[in-house]
């Protein structure tokens, strides 16, 4: 069997409600370990998704496996701990169930990667275990050299926070 065909599509303005779907079930898999309430109208939400188009430092992505949708990616530049303005941060990155462990999350974070050069940081919300092995695995391919967490509190959240360069 040939290796599934992975793509990172850069969304546009009318697949914003595609988005919007994909993160409901983004927002529902984190409603395990986070306090996340649905809106009377019975989704979560995500305020910040229209800022993907009117912010030139955001960038939206589609992630696909064969032409299926499988995913998606939000980059934006400025640090939601450090403040440091330039740093680029993994806003949020989903891939679905049934495309997980496959390779897939990794291949896409390395394209996101070598898409956009220079300091990142990925933030792992303390509560999500499972997430914090596939970051330092695919960090430490990336980088080819060990990659290790630094917990940070930051408001009333804690997260492991993995700094490092994409040249």
């Amino acid at each position: 069997m040939p290796p599934p065909h992975i793509e990172l599509v850069p969304a546009v303005r009318e697949q914003e409600p595609i988005l919007a779907n994909l993160l409901e079930l983004y927002a529902y898999d984190f409603s395990e370990f986070l306090d996340i309430e649905l809106n009377a109208d019975g989704r979560f939400g995500y305020k910040r998704l229209p800022l993907y188009w009117t912010e030139p430092n955001r960038h939206p992505f589609l992630v696909r496996m064969d032409q299926r949708l499988a995913g998606l990616v939000l980059v934006k530049q400025g640090s939601e701990i450090s403040g440091n303005d330039t740093v680029w941060d993994m806003a949020e990155f989903f891939v679905l169930r049934a495309y997980r462990r496959r390779g897939i999350g990794t291949e896409i974070a390395h394209q996101i990667w070598k898409r956009f050069p220079g300091l990142w940081e990925v933030r792992v919300i303390e509560q999500n275990r499972r997430a914090l092995p596939f970051w330092e695995q695919a960090i430490s391919a990336f980088i080819d050299a060990p990659a290790r967490a630094v917990p940070v509190e930051h408001g009333d959240k804690c997260w492991n926070v993995f700094t490092f360069e994409s040249k």
